[in-house]
C-alpha cells in the first residue's frame, strides 16, 4: 500500500521563512519612520495656544510679539508633551517646537520646527517652514506634507 506524504518539506519551510524576512525588512524601517512623523505631528497640535495668543495680539496691536509673556501663553517649558520639550515664542511672532525627551526618537532629538506667521490685515496666516528656513532642523522626510514646499 502506499503512503500519501503529509507536512511540509524542509524547502517549503524554509521559503515561507524567506518571505516573512523579506517583508519585515521592508516593513520595519517604514514604521519606523510612521513612528517618528507621529512625534513631530505633536508639536503640531502644542502649537495651537501659541497660535491664538500670537493671533491676537497682532489683531490688538498690528505687530507680532517677541515672547510667550507678550503672546499671553504660558512659559516655553510649561507647553510641552511627550516628545517636546517646549513651545517658544520668539521674533516676529515665530513659534519654535523643541523636541527632546526620554521618549523623542532620535532621528529628531533636540531638532526644532518653526512656524511663521503673515498679517494679512485683520487675519494671520501660519506656514509651517520647510527644513532650514527660520532655523527649522526637523529632517524632511519627517515633517508634514504642509511643511515641505
Amino acid at each position: 500500500m502506499k503512503t500519501m506524504q503529509k507536512g511540509f518539506t524542509l524547502i517549503e519551510l524554509m521559503i515561507v521563512v524567506a518571505i516573512i524576512a523579506i517583508l519585515a525588512a521592508i516593513a520595519i524601517p517604514a514604521y519606523q519612520n510612521y513612528l517618528v512623523r507621529a512625534q513631530v505631528s505633536e508639536g503640531l497640535s502644542l502649537v495651537s495656544a501659541a497660535k491664538t495668543g500670537v493671533d491676537e495680539f497682532a489683531t490688538n496691536y498690528g505687530t507680532f510679539p517677541s515672547t510667550n509673556a507678550s503672546a499671553g501663553v504660558p512659559n516655553a517649558g510649561s507647553i510641552s508633551g511627550s516628545y517636546v520639550s517646549q513651545v517658544a515664542v520668539g521674533s516676529g511672532g515665530l513659534i519654535t517646537v523643541t523636541y527632546s525627551g526620554p521618549k523623542v526618537n532620535t532621528a529628531i532629538s533636540g531638532d526644532l520646527l518653526v512656524l511663521s506667521p503673515t498679517n494679512n490685515g485683520g487675519s494671520v496666516t501660519w506656514r509651517c517652514s520647510p527644513t532650514g528656513i527660520h532655523g527649522t532642523t526637523v529632517p524632511l522626510m519627517y515633517l508634514p506634507a504642509t511643511c515641505r514646499n
